[in-house]
């Protein structure tokens, strides 16, 4: 199985760059999401997690009540590769075509 070779972190530095809110957290990147209610937050996580089934690849999951921190990083490799820029511009789109969802 192919799996991408680490990014240098001045190469992660400029990837986020085309990522609003993405962050490098030492050998993840990530970010943060708020709701405004509990169930907006599930049903989020909800979609990120069949978003991530279908990559078969899965971010670290945090979430305190309204708050939503997602983690990534492509665990065997021990850090960010082009998969994890892949899955943050996934959930990017995901993020935009929930809240136009649950804003009507």
């Amino acid at each position: 199985m192919f799996v991408p070779k680490l990014l240098k972190d001045a190469d992660v530095k400029s990837r986020l760059k085309e990522l609003k809110g993405w962050k490098q957290e030492g050998k993840f990147i990530t970010k943060t999401f708020e709701f405004d209610h509990f169930m907006d937050a599930i049903a989020f996580v909800n979609e990120v997690a069949e978003a991530a089934e279908r990559e078969e690849h899965h971010p670290d999951v945090n979430i305190r009540y309204t708050t939503v921190k997602l983690s990534i990083q492509t665990h065997s490799q021990g850090g960010v590769t082009e998969w994890d820029i892949g899955l943050a511009r996934a959930i990017e789109n995901l993020e935009e075509a929930f809240r136009r969802e649950t804003a009507g």
